[in-house]
């Protein structure tokens, strides 16, 4: 680990002592494999994430999908390029042990060519946002989604709805800010979930980790995942250069 890797894994080894995190587990499991922690990295962590998405803003791709997403977006790929810690912080043996604890099961990194398995999100212009979804898994195994607080001067909120896919079991509605250090965990195939619009003069950026179960992805998967990547985040630039230079090798 690179010197500021391994400072970052300390810390959040030592945040965690000050964690109950069986209840954090319990909390995990009753939501339907959701939780919610206001307060989670340490400061020095959340600083060096925010030094992170001011680097790579010049790169930031825009987007818009009428009636359902308006915003920026950096892929994995300019992030290893510009501001290695995140991939860093992606793979911080403590925090992978947290995750696992929660979600009571392996969890792996998504493939080198995953352009989602980090990525910053950048809510800068009045009206971005992004409607209801889930984060739909094109792989074999589940996802999990790891959403972290960077900058939130705003009125967005992460609106939720637990138990959408639990028949008989009484739909739960929510919604929560998260600041910087702040933390949302969840099953990407479960939790039904928005970001609603930015007001004017404010900002936002949110940093996400995709883990999964098993890595692997069928070629139908894989052209739909890339496609939608394409077009409703990153790019094509940015996706299919990975794609055709891994067809080359």
């Amino acid at each position: 680990m690179a010197p500021a890797a391994f400072a970052a894994d300390a810390e959040i080894e030592r945040a965690l002592d000050a964690i109950d995190v069986d209840g954090v587990t319990r909390e995990f499991k009753s939501q339907d494999a959701f939780v919610y922690m206001e307060k989670f990295l340490p400061a020095s962590v959340t600083a060096q994430l925010i030094a992170a998405a001011r680097a790579v803003t010049p790169n930031v791709n825009r987007n818009y999908l009428p009636g359902h997403k308006q915003g920026g977006s950096v892929s994995r790929h300019t992030l290893d390029e510009l501001a290695p810690f995140v991939a860093e912080l992606y793979r911080s043996p403590a925090l992978m042990r947290f995750l696992e604890r929660l979600a009571g099961e392996k969890l792996l990194p998504s493939p080198q060519d995953d352009p989602h398995a980090y990525a910053l999100y950048y809510y800068t212009r009045p009206g971005d946002h992004i409607g209801w979804h889930y984060d739909t898994s094109y792989y074999k195994g589940r996802r999990y989604t790891l959403l972290l607080g960077v900058v939130d001067q705003s009125s967005c909120k992460l609106e939720y709805r637990l138990h959408t896919r639990n028949p008989g079991v009484p739909q739960v509605d929510g919604a929560v800010a998260y600041p910087p250090g702040a933390l949302v965990f969840f099953d990407g195939d479960k939790l039904h979930h928005r970001i609603t619009p930015l007001g004017d003069n404010e900002e936002r950026i949110s940093l996400t980790f995709e883990y999964v179960t098993d890595p692997r992805m069928g070629a139908w998967q894989r052209f739909i995942s890339n496609m939608k990547d394409a077009i409703a985040y990153f790019g094509f630039r940015q996706v299919f250069r990975q794609v055709l230079g891994r067809t080359k090798r």
